[in-house]
């Protein structure tokens, strides 16, 4: 039996005997069908290289070692970096023919060049107007049809002059960013791409929040009071292997940072709405907690309690009975206690003076 989409099974050669099935959309109902081969010969088509943003990792998690072989071509990727004369390790790629444009907001930097798998010919108008809402419209776009094949077709366009209307798949598109309003690549972004009613960790404190949780590639992270979702977003900004879970009370802040971390390219961000830590005994265990609201002498407890030797922890606190909590378990547990305070100039009078924020201190301990 040959799986395969439509396009794949048309370039068989006609004396080919063997059965042949159109792969579904979506991609995942065709799993069955495949599986239910086992022990006949088999051949699945992709196009490219199926381990590179393809089928391959997909399929051969329902299968064991030496039931499968794979035969790789040059890849999507490969053949446009190879037409347009791009240098490979300098290109980012996307798969995106089945996640949101938002996933590559961060990697849009001025003048970086990324390669992306789209879905179908209508996603690039799609992509055109989402660069062009970032303020990125001067972004020049490559659209590659059929590369590789007979029919293969490359037209170049600015984003914001994007009037294509028979793009056919499939299709790569490659941009060149051109354009300012780009998100940093240092912890603590700008307060404002946040949505937030003002329960946000400000951008210092964020920046030495995230310089405390310390985290690193595949770990995993609890932000119990999350807020705006900030800490937790930006935990998953610094490697796309690393993990969250938000855990927010109300139900109308728990909508709004899955709102932001779908914007911020963080949409792999679990949203738990519920009150710690009653709502924790379900979820995986971290590598790292912040506490940044909710902070209470029964969260600790629980926490010393329930997670294992190593897990980093580090709360935040603003008012003097939380304060006064820190400090008990500081004595008790050790780690380091660290006051911050902020000031910003603003005017007075006919000149300017500082005005103090409320001062925070942070705990940050090993477990």
């Amino acid at each position: 039996m040959i799986f395969g989409a439509k396009r794949h099974l048309s370039l068989l050669p006609a004396e080919l005997v063997m059965k042949s099935s159109e792969w579904p959309v979506p991609f995942k109902d065709g799993i069955a069908a495949l599986l239910a081969q086992r022990g006949n010969p088999t051949v699945m088509l992709a196009s490219g290289d199926p381990f590179w943003f393809g089928a391959g990792s997909v399929i051969i998690r329902h299968l064991n070692s030496g039931e499968w072989r794979t035969l790789a071509a040059p890849s999507s990727f490969n053949l446009a970096a190879a037409h347009l004369g791009w240098p490979m390790e300098q290109v980012i790629c996307h798969g995106l023919h089945a996640a949101p444009y938002q996933r590559m907001r961060r990697d849009l930097q001025p003048g970086q060049r990324l390669l992306v798998t789209l879905r179908n010919g209508a996603s690039v108008g799609e992509v055109a107007t989402y660069l062009v809402s970032l303020g990125l419209g001067g972004s020049m776009l490559h659209i590659l049809e059929a590369l590789g094949g007979r029919c293969m077709r490359h037209r170049s366009i600015l984003a914001n002059e994007y009037n294509f209307n028979d793009v056919v798949h499939p299709v790569m598109l490659a941009v060149h960013v051109h354009g300012h309003r780009t998100m940093s690549m240092a912890s603590g972004q700008d307060d404002a791409i946040f949505q937030n009613d003002g329960q946000i960790t400000k951008r210092p404190v964020r920046a030495l929040t995230l310089s405390a949780l310390a985290p690193r590639a595949g770990e995993m992270l609890w932000d119990i009071g999350s807020g705006s979702g900030s800490i937790a977003i930006e935990w998953l900004l610094c490697h796309p292997a690393c993990d969250a879970y938000s855990i927010e009370q109300n139900q109308a802040r728990s909508q709004r940072i899955s709102s932001n971390a779908k914007d911020l390219g963080a949409d792999r961000l679990k949203v738990v709405t519920g009150v710690a830590p009653g709502c924790l005994e379900a979820l995986p265990i971290p590598d790292a907690v912040f506490i940044g609201g909710g902070l209470s002498q029964d969260l600790l407890q629980t926490l010393d309690l329930h997670l294992p030797k190593g897990t980093r922890l580090v709360a935040n606190a603003v008012t003097l009975e939380s304060e006064a909590l820190l400090t008990s378990w500081r004595e008790r547990l050790g780690g380091e206690l660290m006051r911050i305070n902020l000031s910003q100039a603003e005017p007075l009078g006919s000149k300017r003076g500082w005005k103090a924020a409320y001062p925070i201190v942070q705990w940050s301990v090993i477990l």
